[in-house]
């Protein structure tokens, strides 16, 4: 599947630049918008991006928005919307033990961590849920998620698969090892090698082994594009991004992968971020879990979670090969592809184009009162370029003109 179709290459959207004097220079010998002395440009990156006004109107395009590409992860909300519509409550029940499982998962209630956050206006937000009312919303983070791996996360898998009655052996996706650094540090540390329980999107899987339970559906071949609950999701993406899924192929995770455009990604994570604070709902459920357990959905240091950190009254999801969305309750949505695929460009380039359109101001719409973690965003806008372990340049966002 070709993100540009095959036509013209989309224009740089960012680069990296090193300083080519190492001595301190004075400030009128500075240029005042890097920061730096005489740079290097060593890198040039092409990507596509889309953003959306409170209107749902694009007020930001830069490349073909609606070039088909494949979203990857990015979708996972979407498809944690899917398998709520599908009857993914049915598979949680009530009582003492239910509300013991989901405290093992929930951490301390420290929003700051973003593992918990006992104020976060779900009905089923925290750790005393019990589980009468569905599937509570740290399992419905990690249903959303690409997990580094952490414990937390890990047992929160466990218990959603637990709650339909499963081991790690129904997991579909491959075995691997967890993508979260330190994670991945400790599990070879203790002699670990790879396992399906590991592997990133265990939690959606887990979630989907869940649904077909609850639904009454073979939990066999549950990866299937023809099986029930993969049609079931492949219409909630549609219903949401407003697109036609022209294409289907198999993610890394062995999932179906729907060929949506950029556009309908930015569109879909809207109408999810969009319900936050109405009533009750399968969209309203998945946009709470994610800003109730950002930590949940990505991990320490991992890009979506800090955004989410960041302001707390945005979603994000990143995806591999490049791309990434984010959306707030107000109504504003960006979503980015990078050409190559790398990822290095990915969240600065979302993070510039959210300030560029105004979804980053804290005094509009539905979260203002929280305030913005200025320095955790900077950092995540133009990340260091080290030399000597030392910065000596920055990785530069640059949008064109619409194009």
């Amino acid at each position: 599947m070709s993100e540009s179709g095959g036509g013209v290459a989309p224009p740089v959207v960012a680069w990296i630049e090193r300083a080519t004097a190492t001595d301190r220079a004075t400030a009128t010998d500075r240029d005042t918008d890097t920061g730096m002395t005489t740079v290097l440009v060593e890198s040039r990156i092409r990507g596509t991006v889309v953003g959306l006004d409170p209107a749902g109107a694009v007020v930001l395009s830069v490349g073909d928005p609606t070039a088909v590409i494949s979203p990857r992860s990015t979708v996972k909300p979407m498809q944690a919307v899917g398998m709520l519509l599908a009857g993914l409550d049915a598979a949680f029940g009530s009582g003492a033990g239910a509300a013991s499982r989901a405290a093992a998962v929930s951490g301390a209630g420290d929003p700051a961590s973003g593992v918990g956050d006992p104020d976060c206006g779900d009905p089923d937000c925290g750790a005393a849920s019990e589980w009468g009312g569905g599937i509570p919303s740290e399992l419905l983070a990690i249903v959303s998620s690409s997990h580094s791996g952490e414990p937390e996360q890990l047992a929160a898998v466990r218990a959603v698969l637990a709650a339909a009655g499963r081991g790690e052996d129904a997991l579909a996706c491959p075995a691997d090892l967890p993508i979260g650094r330190l994670a991945h540090e400790r599990h070879l540390a203790a002699g670990g090698g790879p396992e399906r329980l590991l592997m990133n999107c265990s939690g959606k899987h887990a979630g989907m082994i869940a649904t077909c339970v609850a639904a009454g559906w073979p939990v066999a071949g549950y990866t299937d594009p023809a099986h029930p609950l993969q049609r079931r999701i492949r219409a909630v993406i549609e219903e949401l991004t407003g697109a036609t899924v022209t294409a289907t192929a198999v993610d890394g995770c062995g999932a179906p992968l729907f060929g949506i455009p950029l556009l309908g990604l930015a569109r879909g994570m809207r109408e999810i971020a969009l319900a936050a604070a109405g009533p009750r709902s399968p969209r309203q459920r998945v946009a709470a879990a994610m800003r109730a357990f950002p930590a949940l959905v990505g991990g320490p240091g991992r890009p979506d979670t800090e955004l989410m950190l960041a302001a707390p009254w945005i979603i994000a999801k990143d995806g591999a090969e490049g791309v990434t969305v984010a959306a707030t309750a107000a109504g504003y949505a960006v979503a980015v592809k990078i050409e190559d695929g790398s990822q290095r460009a990915a969240m600065p380039v979302l993070v510039t184009a959210l300030r560029r359109i105004g979804a980053l101001d804290p005094t509009s719409g539905p979260g203002a009162a929280v305030g913005l973690d200025a320095g955790r965003l900077d950092a995540l806008a133009a990340p260091a370029v080290l030399g000597g372990g030392v910065p000596v340049g920055r990785l530069r966002p640059f949008l064109p003109s619409a194009s």
